[in-house]
């Protein structure tokens, strides 16, 4: 598994363990060993950009995701074999972002900016939370997820 990291922002974080949690992710998952995913950290001003863009909405927001793969949440796919590897996509984060969003809610910045990976990472994956159903099966895999490495879901 590949997880391309790359940290375009000024807050000081834990890019290694982070990075670690999103390869921890896929191996959770079950996801073959040729997948790849790009994990972005950046500003309030460039993830505003991006979800201005690309949804249509004002302002920063914590975490972003988008696939490449249309995917069924829970069921990962078969090894290609030959040819290019699995591409989830890419997950965007603003770590000032989350750290506000960590001081609002009045839980640890740490405990925050790993569930946006996790979150992020669901996402590539296909889960999504439209209904309190759907949002209630996301919440406990992030937390399942989250629990291995000792973090809370806030």
């Amino acid at each position: 598994m590949t997880v391309f990291v790359a940290d375009e922002q000024d807050a000081d974080i834990p890019v290694d363990v982070l990075k670690e949690l999103a390869e921890l992710v896929l191996t959770h998952e079950g996801y073959p060993s040729d997948t790849e995913v790009t994990v972005l950290f950046v500003d309030d001003e460039s993830i505003a950009g991006y979800n201005e863009r690309f949804m249509g909405r004002e302002g920063p927001t914590d975490v972003l995701a988008f696939p490449l793969e249309e995917l069924r949440a829970g069921v990962a796919p078969s090894p290609r074999g030959s040819g290019p590897p699995l591409h989830l996509g890419d997950v965007i984060i603003a770590p000032d972002k989350v750290s506000r969003q960590a001081a609002e809610r009045e839980v640890a910045f740490e405990d925050e900016l790993s569930l946006m990976v996790v979150h992020g990472m669901l996402h590539l994956m296909g889960w999504d939370h439209p209904d309190d159903d759907l949002a209630e099966r996301m919440e406990a895999k992030e937390a399942e997820i989250l629990a291995k490495v000792g973090r809370t879901r806030p």
